[in-house]
């Protein structure tokens, strides 16, 4: 191949002290070969970390929609059924002598055989809020009817008061406090 000879132009003109020859390029920083390899070793990392992620959704072991939150029903409030089959035990906790003998009375009332209802004293007299305890579940409605027949009182399921000796025995207790006593308050 032959060689071809242009005619010389101003550029081929340079003044003598120059040394500028040819092209002119930037020269390559020092560290470009550095900024490769941290771009790759970022592009490594996310990527192993997206394979890593998409194997996890894939088996099941991530999901990517949050579960939803299970409902809590409401517990079944039970309805007052009058059980008069139950034995009674009448406590007064509150410093009024013969509320547990006044509560026995409705009780006997309300349909009660006189030998299932005992009547005592409690061991202090400084209970707060009359209080029906029943042992399971199922005595809720018994327990309910029968705060009702005592004019209202909180109810409770606690197998505190069931009697040690007859676990069998089905025993629902009453426990009057200061809110029996007149004026809400112990009398001196």
């Amino acid at each position: 191949m032959a060689r071809t000879t242009y005619p010389k132009d101003r550029f081929d003109q340079l003044p003598a002290g120059s040394g500028r020859v040819g092209a002119h390029r930037a020269e390559n920083p020092h560290m470009r070969g550095w900024v490769v390899l941290l771009w790759a070793a970022l592009a490594t990392v996310v990527l192993v970390a997206a394979g890593i992620f998409g194997t996890l959704v894939l088996t099941g072991r991530v999901t990517l929609s949050p579960e939803p939150e299970p409902t809590v029903a409401a517990p079944a409030v039970a309805t007052p059924a009058l059980d008069t089959t139950y034995d009674v035990l009448v406590l007064n906790a509150t410093p009024e002598a013969g509320l547990a003998s006044r509560a026995r009375d409705d009780i006997i009332a309300a349909g009660w055989e006189a030998d299932l209802v005992l009547a005592g004293d409690a061991g202090s007299d400084d209970f707060a809020t009359t209080t029906v305890y029943y042992p399971l579940p199922a005595d809720e409605a018994a327990a309910l009817a029968l705060a009702d027949v005592i004019g209202g009182a909180q109810v409770v399921q606690s197998d505190v008061y069931q009697p040690v000796d007859d676990p069998d025995s089905r025993q629902l207790a009453v426990v009057l406090g200061l809110d029996r006593v007149s004026g809400g308050q112990p009398t001196p």
